[in-house]
Protein backbone atom coordinates (compact mmCIF):
# COMPACT_ATOMS: atom_id res chain seq x y z
CA UNK A 1 0.00 0.00 0.00
CA UNK A 2 2.84 2.20 0.72
CA UNK A 3 6.16 2.38 -0.76
CA UNK A 4 8.51 3.53 1.76
CA UNK A 5 6.46 1.75 5.26
CA UNK A 6 4.99 -1.41 5.74
CA UNK A 7 1.60 -1.31 7.54
CA UNK A 8 0.16 -4.95 9.73
CA UNK A 9 -2.41 -5.95 12.16
CA UNK A 10 -1.38 -8.50 14.49
CA UNK A 11 -4.74 -9.28 16.60
CA UNK A 12 -4.61 -5.85 18.46
CA UNK A 13 -1.90 -4.35 17.51
CA UNK A 14 -0.84 -2.08 14.70
CA UNK A 15 2.50 -2.14 13.40
CA UNK A 16 4.34 0.67 11.23
CA UNK A 17 7.88 -0.84 9.71
CA UNK A 18 10.05 1.61 8.52
CA UNK A 19 11.02 0.31 5.27
CA UNK A 20 13.34 2.44 3.20
CA UNK A 21 16.53 -0.13 3.80
CA UNK A 22 18.14 1.73 1.03
CA UNK A 23 18.48 4.85 2.73
CA UNK A 24 19.08 3.48 6.06
CA UNK A 25 15.30 4.59 6.71
CA UNK A 26 16.24 8.25 6.46
CA UNK A 27 13.57 10.71 6.42
CA UNK A 28 12.23 12.24 3.39
CA UNK A 29 8.34 14.11 2.73
CA UNK A 30 7.11 10.76 1.04
CA UNK A 31 8.14 8.66 3.85
CA UNK A 32 7.13 11.53 6.54
CA UNK A 33 3.77 11.71 5.05
CA UNK A 34 3.05 7.91 4.69
CA UNK A 35 3.74 7.47 8.25
CA UNK A 36 1.58 10.76 9.38
CA UNK A 37 -1.40 8.83 7.55
CA UNK A 38 -0.92 5.64 8.45
CA UNK A 39 -0.48 6.45 12.17
CA UNK A 40 -4.02 8.24 11.95
CA UNK A 41 -5.61 5.21 10.29
CA UNK A 42 -4.22 3.14 12.90
CA UNK A 43 -5.74 5.66 15.35
CA UNK A 44 -9.19 5.76 13.60
CA UNK A 45 -9.28 1.47 13.71
CA UNK A 46 -10.91 0.68 16.72
CA UNK A 47 -9.68 -2.84 16.42
CA UNK A 48 -5.93 -1.76 17.14
CA UNK A 49 -5.31 -0.61 20.91
CA UNK A 50 -1.24 -0.65 20.45
CA UNK A 51 0.90 1.06 17.63
CA UNK A 52 4.62 -0.47 17.73
CA UNK A 53 6.99 1.06 15.11
CA UNK A 54 9.55 -0.49 13.73
CA UNK A 55 12.15 -0.77 10.66
CA UNK A 56 13.66 -2.88 8.57
CA UNK A 57 17.25 -3.49 7.40
CA UNK A 58 20.20 -2.53 9.89
CA UNK A 59 19.47 0.70 10.78
CA UNK A 60 16.59 2.01 12.60
CA UNK A 61 16.44 5.62 11.04
CA UNK A 62 20.00 7.81 10.53
CA UNK A 63 17.73 11.07 10.40
CA UNK A 64 16.91 13.15 7.69
CA UNK A 65 17.71 12.01 3.78
CA UNK A 66 20.95 13.49 3.02
CA UNK A 67 19.72 14.05 -0.33
CA UNK A 68 16.51 16.02 0.93
CA UNK A 69 18.83 18.12 3.10
CA UNK A 70 20.76 19.40 -0.04
CA UNK A 71 17.79 19.94 -1.74
CA UNK A 72 16.39 22.18 0.76
CA UNK A 73 19.53 23.95 0.94
CA UNK A 74 18.66 26.01 -1.70
CA UNK A 75 14.84 26.51 -1.20
CA UNK A 76 13.40 29.59 0.10
CA UNK A 77 12.56 30.20 3.74
CA UNK A 78 8.96 29.70 3.23
CA UNK A 79 9.43 26.27 1.97
CA UNK A 80 11.85 25.16 4.11
CA UNK A 81 9.22 26.57 6.98
CA UNK A 82 6.53 24.15 4.74
CA UNK A 83 8.70 20.99 5.26
CA UNK A 84 9.65 21.62 9.06
CA UNK A 85 5.99 22.54 9.78
CA UNK A 86 5.23 18.97 7.57
CA UNK A 87 8.20 16.74 10.04
CA UNK A 88 7.09 18.99 13.30
CA UNK A 89 2.87 17.68 12.18
CA UNK A 90 4.29 14.32 11.79
CA UNK A 91 6.04 13.82 15.69
CA UNK A 92 3.20 15.74 16.95
CA UNK A 93 0.64 13.37 15.54
CA UNK A 94 2.88 10.54 17.03
CA UNK A 95 3.07 12.49 20.59
CA UNK A 96 -0.99 12.78 21.06
CA UNK A 97 -2.20 9.60 19.72
CA UNK A 98 -4.49 8.43 22.02
CA UNK A 99 -3.00 4.61 21.43
CA UNK A 100 0.12 3.40 23.57
CA UNK A 101 2.82 3.78 21.43
CA UNK A 102 6.09 1.66 21.40
CA UNK A 103 9.20 1.84 19.66
CA UNK A 104 11.46 -0.89 18.79
CA UNK A 105 14.82 -0.13 17.95
CA UNK A 106 17.18 -2.79 16.31
CA UNK A 107 20.16 -0.41 15.10
CA UNK A 108 21.09 3.70 14.30
CA UNK A 109 19.59 6.36 15.22
CA UNK A 110 20.34 9.62 14.45
CA UNK A 111 18.70 13.46 14.06
CA UNK A 112 14.98 13.04 13.71
CA UNK A 113 14.92 9.45 13.83
CA UNK A 114 15.79 10.10 17.59
CA UNK A 115 13.02 12.43 17.49
CA UNK A 116 10.76 9.36 16.34
CA UNK A 117 11.69 7.78 19.43
CA UNK A 118 10.98 10.22 22.27
CA UNK A 119 7.73 11.12 20.70
CA UNK A 120 6.56 7.14 21.64
CA UNK A 121 5.49 5.90 24.79
CA UNK A 122 7.83 3.08 25.60
CA UNK A 123 11.23 3.06 23.52
CA UNK A 124 13.50 -0.34 23.53
CA UNK A 125 16.53 -1.12 21.71
CA UNK A 126 19.58 -3.99 21.20
CA UNK A 127 22.68 -3.29 22.90
CA UNK A 128 23.93 -2.20 19.54
CA UNK A 129 21.53 0.35 18.66
CA UNK A 130 23.51 3.65 18.67
CA UNK A 131 22.23 7.49 18.51
CA UNK A 132 23.72 10.38 17.59
CA UNK A 133 22.21 14.29 17.65
CA UNK A 134 24.31 14.99 13.80
CA UNK A 135 22.34 17.74 12.80
CA UNK A 136 25.15 20.59 13.50
CA UNK A 137 27.26 18.69 11.67
CA UNK A 138 25.12 19.71 8.47
CA UNK A 139 24.77 23.14 9.62
CA UNK A 140 21.55 22.66 11.11
CA UNK A 141 19.73 22.88 14.02
CA UNK A 142 17.92 19.93 16.23
CA UNK A 143 14.98 22.43 16.70
CA UNK A 144 11.59 20.75 15.41
CA UNK A 145 12.67 17.42 17.58
CA UNK A 146 13.46 19.23 20.79
CA UNK A 147 10.61 19.51 22.57
CA UNK A 148 10.39 15.66 22.77
CA UNK A 149 14.19 15.17 23.24
CA UNK A 150 14.15 17.43 26.16
CA UNK A 151 10.97 15.97 27.17
CA UNK A 152 12.75 12.67 27.89
CA UNK A 153 16.55 13.32 28.58
CA UNK A 154 16.33 16.42 30.27
CA UNK A 155 17.88 19.57 28.85
CA UNK A 156 21.51 18.63 30.74
CA UNK A 157 21.96 15.83 28.60
CA UNK A 158 20.62 17.97 25.57
CA UNK A 159 23.25 20.60 26.14
CA UNK A 160 25.92 17.78 25.65
CA UNK A 161 24.74 15.62 22.58
CA UNK A 162 22.81 18.02 20.36
CA UNK A 163 26.02 20.35 20.57
CA UNK A 164 28.51 17.75 20.50
CA UNK A 165 26.97 15.46 17.44
CA UNK A 166 28.83 12.71 19.38
CA UNK A 167 27.70 9.13 19.27
CA UNK A 168 26.43 7.62 21.91
CA UNK A 169 25.16 3.45 22.96
CA UNK A 170 21.92 1.92 23.55
CA UNK A 171 23.52 1.92 27.73
CA UNK A 172 23.85 5.19 27.57
CA UNK A 173 20.67 5.91 25.83
CA UNK A 174 19.07 4.18 28.62
CA UNK A 175 20.78 5.62 31.20
CA UNK A 176 19.66 9.12 29.94
CA UNK A 177 16.01 8.35 29.65
CA UNK A 178 15.90 7.96 26.03
CA UNK A 179 15.32 3.98 26.69
CA UNK A 180 12.82 2.42 28.98
CA UNK A 181 14.92 -1.34 28.16
CA UNK A 182 17.60 -2.68 26.38
CA UNK A 183 17.84 -6.23 25.57
CA UNK A 184 21.16 -8.26 23.64
CA UNK A 185 19.28 -8.92 20.18
CA UNK A 186 16.07 -8.86 18.41
CA UNK A 187 14.89 -12.21 19.47
CA UNK A 188 14.92 -10.92 22.93
CA UNK A 189 13.33 -7.44 21.44
CA UNK A 190 10.97 -9.17 20.23
CA UNK A 191 9.67 -10.92 23.43
CA UNK A 192 10.49 -7.69 25.54
CA UNK A 193 8.11 -6.15 23.39
CA UNK A 194 5.35 -9.08 23.50
CA UNK A 195 5.64 -8.88 27.11
CA UNK A 196 4.62 -5.18 27.21
CA UNK A 197 2.34 -5.46 25.03
CA UNK A 198 0.34 -8.03 26.77
CA UNK A 199 0.24 -6.16 30.00
CA UNK A 200 -1.20 -2.88 28.14
CA UNK A 201 -4.21 -5.03 26.77
CA UNK A 202 -5.08 -5.98 29.60
CA UNK A 203 -5.87 -2.43 30.96
CA UNK A 204 -9.30 -0.16 30.18
CA UNK A 205 -8.51 1.53 26.66
CA UNK A 206 -10.14 4.52 27.75
CA UNK A 207 -8.13 5.06 30.75
CA UNK A 208 -5.08 4.51 28.60
CA UNK A 209 -6.22 7.36 26.76
CA UNK A 210 -7.02 9.53 29.59
CA UNK A 211 -3.76 9.11 31.17
CA UNK A 212 -2.11 10.04 28.47
CA UNK A 213 -3.92 13.28 27.94
CA UNK A 214 -3.47 13.68 31.44
CA UNK A 215 0.43 13.13 31.58
CA UNK A 216 0.85 15.72 28.54
CA UNK A 217 -1.43 18.19 30.40
CA UNK A 218 0.59 18.31 33.43
CA UNK A 219 4.00 17.16 32.75
CA UNK A 220 6.97 20.10 33.54
CA UNK A 221 4.14 22.83 34.87
CA UNK A 222 4.30 24.07 38.27
CA UNK A 223 1.46 22.73 40.86
CA UNK A 224 -1.01 25.58 40.62
CA UNK A 225 -4.36 25.58 41.13
CA UNK A 226 -5.25 25.22 37.65
CA UNK A 227 -2.80 21.84 37.83
CA UNK A 228 -4.80 21.22 40.59
CA UNK A 229 -8.03 21.48 39.07
CA UNK A 230 -7.05 19.32 36.04
CA UNK A 231 -5.95 16.45 37.89
CA UNK A 232 -9.30 17.07 39.91
CA UNK A 233 -11.06 16.57 36.99
CA UNK A 234 -9.20 13.64 35.43
CA UNK A 235 -9.66 11.92 38.83
CA UNK A 236 -13.60 12.48 38.82
CA UNK A 237 -13.69 10.08 35.47
CA UNK A 238 -12.52 7.07 37.93
CA UNK A 239 -15.54 4.88 36.89
CA UNK A 240 -16.13 6.19 33.20
CA UNK A 241 -13.52 3.66 32.12
CA UNK A 242 -14.48 0.07 33.29
CA UNK A 243 -13.42 -2.11 29.96
CA UNK A 244 -10.00 -3.00 31.46
CA UNK A 245 -9.67 -6.51 33.08
CA UNK A 246 -10.03 -4.65 36.69
CA UNK A 247 -12.82 -3.38 38.74
CA UNK A 248 -12.36 -1.03 41.31
CA UNK A 249 -12.89 -3.82 44.12
CA UNK A 250 -9.94 -5.72 43.04
CA UNK A 251 -7.40 -2.74 42.53
CA UNK A 252 -6.88 -3.10 46.13
CA UNK A 253 -5.64 -6.62 46.14
CA UNK A 254 -2.82 -6.44 43.25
Amino acid sequence: MYPSIITETDAAVGIITLNRTERHNALDERLIGELTTALLEMEADPAIQVIVLSAAGKSFCVGADIGWLRKAASHSFEENLRDARYFAHLLATLNELSKPTIARIQGPAYGAGIGLIAACDIALATYDAEFAFTEVRHGVVPSVISPYILAAIGPRYGRRYMLSAERFSAAEGYRIGLLHEIVPDEEQLDDAIGEIIDSLLRNSQGAQSECKALIHSVAARPIDESVIERTAQHGANLLLYGEGDKDIGTIADD
